[in-house]
């Protein structure tokens, strides 16, 4: 940690001193790289680390692993010989933005993975895992709000029902969902006032 802040230091008198573009832009990026560096290892420094009962070793790191996306995000974590290991061994912790597996005595080691940071909150009550041959596969329910669907009135005139999925996709939709609508609209308009209707 030490080593990182001289090198923060360093690259910080070197951007002061420097004046070519480039050679700033390439110390902007060093330093940027570095201050991550130093923010990941106290966030990893202040994270509680598990206690240790009896023979047990630190935690190995896993890195490899795949994810799919549908209504649950489902990332597959590849650990040889984890169905062998007792469920209890196999432990995930959940908050509303990240997890935290750990593996213990397998083999006589711990293995730790640790999901930080996710895009959006997720449901810790439905996020689960599973665990495989030579897999753990954690579960993350996404946490969604219901959207609320257009009404769909038999009794009411037809072409107010279509305006009013025409006004919800409008509101739901980006920019440029809008502005296609907008110039739909127009076009139509002035078509209407030249008398000029497609029907």
């Amino acid at each position: 940690m030490a080593s990182l802040q001289k090198d923060l230091e360093e690259v910080k008198v070197l951007l002061e001193k420097s004046t070519w573009k480039r050679v700033r832009e390439a110390l902007t990026v060093d330093k940027t790289k570095i201050e991550t560096e130093i923010k990941n290892k106290m966030e990893q420094k202040s994270r509680k680390k598990p206690e240790l009962v009896g023979s047990e070793k630190p935690a190995a790191v896993v890195a490899p692993f795949t994810w799919l996306y549908n209504k649950f995000v489902k990332i597959y974590i590849t650990i040889t010989g984890v169905h062998q290991v007792s469920i209890e061994n196999v432990q995930v912790h959940f908050t509303d933005g990240s997890c935290d597996l750990l593996v213990k005595n397998l083999n006589g080691k711990n293995y730790s993975m640790i999901v930080n940071n996710l895009l959006k909150h997720i449901s810790v009550e439905g996020s689960s895992k599973k665990v495989k041959t030579d897999t753990v596969i954690i579960l993350f329910e996404k946490e969604c709000k219901e959207k609320e669907n257009p009404s769909y009135d038999n009794e009411t005139d037809p072409s107010e029902g279509l305006m009013n999925v025409l006004k919800k996709i409008y509101e739901d939709g980006d920019d440029d969902m809008k502005r296609t609508i907008n110039k739909a609209w127009v076009e139509s308009r002035e078509k209407q006032a030249k008398g000029e209707t497609e029907f």
